[in-house]
């Protein structure tokens, strides 16, 4: 059995990072019908922000994503979910993420603070973010890896949409986990 390592939180981590979206995800977990959990994630995303690992309150990201981009492996579930029922993705293309605090937990934790935008509804949330490495890639990137979730509860952004079951409770859950796994390149100055 072979035991997962990660490398220290070291000062040369500071620094501009850009999110590769080709090697993160920004997913969601939602109940349906009560009995069972539906994943999905959003395709399309760009993000940036700043480490600083001597004093990660001075830290920030800030990221926008697509939302016509979602994927839940089910086409008519995907366009339900970009019509004005859910995310109304003609009049709000886009939802947002701008952190306004961040501060380490533990050695390897990290709480980040924010604003989140959807559907032109602001809200607060505030995400725990695992460090999980860093990586020289083949390409001479060197990567950060975090990875996180938060549970919100989707009516707080003006996601309404649901339907009673015959059976007693609804189709969606109100609560939703958001994950995300990040992997950050940082940027050459």
């Amino acid at each position: 059995m072979s035991t997962l390592t990660t490398t220290p939180v070291t000062q040369d981590l500071t620094g501009e990072y850009t999110l590769d979206p080709a090697h993160s995800r920004i997913g969601f977990v939602a109940r349906h019908a009560m009995v069972t959990k539906v994943r999905g994630s959003f395709n399309e995303f760009e993000g940036h922000g700043y480490f600083d690992a001597a004093d990660p309150s001075r830290s920030y990201l800030e990221v926008t994503i697509e939302a016509a981009s979602i994927d839940t492996r089910n086409t008519d579930r995907d366009a339900h979910l970009r019509s004005n029922e859910f995310f109304d993705m003609e009049n709000y293309p886009e939802i947002h993420f701008v952190s306004t605090s961040a501060e380490a937990v533990d050695d390897t934790t990290y709480r980040v603070t924010g604003d989140l935008t959807i559907k032109g509804v602001t809200k607060p949330v505030t995400i725990d973010f695992e460090y999980t490495g860093v990586a020289l890639d083949p390409f001479g990137n060197r990567r950060l890896g975090l990875e996180g979730s938060t549970t919100i509860n989707r009516k707080d952004w003006g996601v309404n949409f649901n339907a009673a079951l015959e059976t007693g409770g609804v189709l969606v859950s109100e609560k939703v986990v958001l994950e995300f796994e990040v992997s950050a390149i940082k940027n050459v100055i």
